[in-house]
């Protein structure tokens, strides 16, 4: 390819740049390129000959810059612009035109206007529902300036060095000049053509295969070397914008305006101007969603007037203004070959079918839980059976039942154990429930799970600490309990494999800071059966350290609200084995915060009057996640507790509140909205 007249290596660089930017999105995003790849390899490889020449004209948004080869220390926290939400879901026409009828009345009474919204109600657009990882761009200037993962929802994780090796999504944003700060919406994805190349070099190279595209997308973003990211080819398509000014006010005008600046965005999107015909279109591509070039698990219907769904709000984190339509799980039949148990951390031992492998939904299956052991009598599930398998939501496999008509009379029944499998231990089963379980304390089998438990996000929170270190850290014998966490030094983790200075330190301050989290974090963090989020927070503002609850006797724990019998009775005898009294004083001495968190909802609240000594419960849909509504009313001295009884003060009820409101109607119990709750700041 002929050079252009001699010119400045800078004017060089930016006509390079803005060559390979438009070959780059003709052939990754329209499919339509007008160049042959030794063409673009060889506009490629000059900027690199003058980027290593003159280092000074290396920009962030030079193509040179999509593959990395630096391993990154970690991941930093990103706090997005607006919560990263996920959506309702409806699983035929009937729930999607219920979803339309919620939102039309929700509307009439609570949107501004709502005449003028009116023919709103009839204009939708269609997208697919990608199943890929959730990315938020932002672009500062019209420049890649960063990139994250969706988290939680309110902080996710910075991945820019890796979303650079995107090759269809823009570096530089194209078309008209967009000014200021732009965050933008999408879904990272790894194609189904991708998917199958990239399994089909590692099998030849003796690597392991990946799981799944999702997997491969999802793996390879959070990469720490952004050159390997960039081995597993992930795409993208952006839908919407989180934050920008002079923004469109529709959908479908947002995704015409994503793709004049560059941005891949869905090619099978449409709008309707009726909800028949967009589920009808929903309902077509259950049909074809084998055609599709990526998986996809369903489709979304949004209304497309912008400012109609915003005024919607939100249910719960779910917006009122879009609904997935999810299609029906994949299934396909195979044999059980055996069954195996996992033993969790409360004892609990659940059986696990043995499959032969079986691709369902492209996905091969080797492995799918079988529930309970109940279940598996109901269903009269044996060995040996041909059994339906199917992917609940797309995902988690398990075994439907069996295919009864392909008995051999060979088949096995499959029977509930005796003893644990780990430690040899007779199992127990408590009155009422349906799980069996090992109570062995020190049950070998139950570590692993324990530890994942103390370390996870609702507990102690312990960033570094996945899966596979914690079984290092058991094998090598550095832990034994989740005390031994807090004793662990450096040194001990530059021998184990893949640590090194910086990870080994990140692990040690990660789990350092944990040792502040509070007594409700430590509760639930301990496992104590039956005693989940709200429980632990009752009990740690009740009691403010864990000595004085672990000699309270079942009479006083059942004076709190929400502590029934079973609690009670779970919580003294956690607390009567010596074991656990020892694990007390080992934490105690590693220095763990196991008072009340000061400061946090289960410290001194600032009271106000309507809320001292108010119960509160909530229930239905409303604006808000309950959590954030119940640590509102905790901030001002109330209560919140889980069910409904005659010490229940009040009830806050959204929409679709259900038996708790009818509950609290017969029990005289005050019902409040979200508007009546504010008014109590005030009353």
């Amino acid at each position: 390819m002929a050079k252009s007249p001699a010119v400045s290596p800078d004017k060089r660089a930016d006509w390079l740049r803005a060559q390979l930017h438009e070959h780059n999105h003709r052939y990754n995003v329209l499919d339509a390129p007008v160049i042959s790849d030794a063409e673009y390899d060889a506009l490629m490889t000059e900027l690199r000959e003058i980027e290593s020449e003159h280092p000074d004209l290396i920009m962030s948004d030079s193509p040179t810059q999509r593959v990395g080869g630096a391993v990154a220390a970690g991941f930093e926290k990103v706090r997005h612009p607006k919560p990263i939400l996920s959506l309702s879901n409806a699983f035929d026409a009937s729930d999607v035109r219920a979803w339309r009828e919620r939102i039309h009345a929700y509307a009439e009474k609570n949107v501004t206007n709502f005449e003028s919204f009116s023919g709103s109600f009839d204009d939708y657009v269609v997208e697919p529902k990608i199943d890929g990882l959730t990315i938020v761009l932002h672009y500062d200037q019209g420049v890649l300036a960063r990139a994250a993962t969706r988290g939680d929802g309110e902080i996710g994780e910075d991945i820019t060095a890796n979303a650079r090796t995107i090759r269809d999504l823009p570096l530089k944003l194209m078309g008209q000049v967009v000014t200021g700060h732009l965050a933008v919406r999408g879904e990272a994805y790894m194609s189904l053509a991708d998917f199958r190349v990239y399994n089909k070099r590692a099998i030849a190279a003796g690597e392991k295969p990946l799981a799944n595209p999702r997997n491969g997308a999802a793996g390879g973003l959070r990469q720490l070397d952004s050159a390997m990211s960039a081995k597993r080819p992930a795409r993208v398509l952006c839908y919407s914008v989180l934050l920008g000014t002079n923004l469109p006010t529709t959908q479908w005008e947002t995704l015409l305006w994503l793709a004049q600046l560059g941005f891949p965005v869905s090619k099978v999107a449409r709008r309707f101007a009726s909800l028949d015909d967009a589920i009808a279109y929903c309902e077509a591509y259950a049909a074809k969603r084998d055609d599709m070039p990526y998986e996809i698990d369903g489709m979304v219907i949004k209304i497309n007037d912008l400012t109609l769904a915003d005024a919607l709000g939100f249910a719960g984190k779910d917006p009122r203004g879009a609904t997935a339509f999810k299609f029906p799980a994949r299934e396909s039949t195979t044999i059980l070959r055996s069954v195996t148990v996992k033993i969790g951390r409360t004892g609990a031992i659940t059986p696990t079918a043995v499959l032969e492998p079986v691709q369902v939904g492209g996905i091969t299956i080797s492995n799918a839980t079988l529930h309970n052991y109940d279940d598996i009598a109901r269903k009269d599930i044996r060995i040996g059976d041909r059994v339906v398998v199917k992917r609940a939501g797309d995902v988690i496999p398990f075994v439907a039942g069996p295919v009864v008509a392909a008995r051999s009379g060979s088949e096995r029944v499959i029977v509930p154990p005796t003893n644990c499998p780990e430690c040899d231990t007779p199992v127990e089963r408590n009155l009422g429930e349906v799980a069996i379980y090992c109570p062995n304390p020190d049950c070998p089998g139950k570590l692993d799970r324990v530890i994942e438990h103390w370390v996870g996000r609702g507990a102690m929170d312990i960033d570094g600490l996945g899966e596979k270190i914690v079984a290092q850290l058991i094998d090598v014998e550095i832990i034994a309990d989740v005390a031994d966490l807090y004793a662990i030094k450096k040194d001990q983790l530059l021998e184990l494999d893949k640590f090194g200075e910086k990870k080994a330190q990140n692990l040690v301050d990660a789990i350092h800071v944990s040792k502040s989290r509070g007594l409700d974090r430590v509760l639930v963090g301990l496992g104590i059966r039956h005693v989940g989020d709200v429980a632990a927070r009752d009990l740690a503002r009740h009691f403010k350290s864990l000595g004085r609850l672990s000699n309270a006797g079942v009479d006083t724990l059942q004076q709190i609200d929400g502590i029934g019998p079973t609690m009670a009775e779970e919580i003294v005898a956690w607390f009567a084995r010596e074991r656990n009294q020892t694990l007390i004083k080992k934490l105690e001495l590693l220095g763990l915060d196991l008072t009340a968190a000061t400061g946090s909802p289960v410290g001194e609240a600032t009271t106000l009057p309507a809320f001292a000594g108010s119960v509160f419960v909530i229930t239905g849909t409303l604006s808000k996640p309950r959590e954030e509504i119940a640590a509102w009313i905790e901030a001002r001295g109330g209560k919140v507790t889980d069910s409904v009884s005659k010490k229940t003060t009040y009830l806050v009820a959204g929409e679709n509140a259900g038996g708790k409101l009818a509950k609290a109607t017969t029990l005289g119990v005050k019902i409040l909205d979200e508007i009546g709750l504010e008014a109590l700041t005030v009353g």
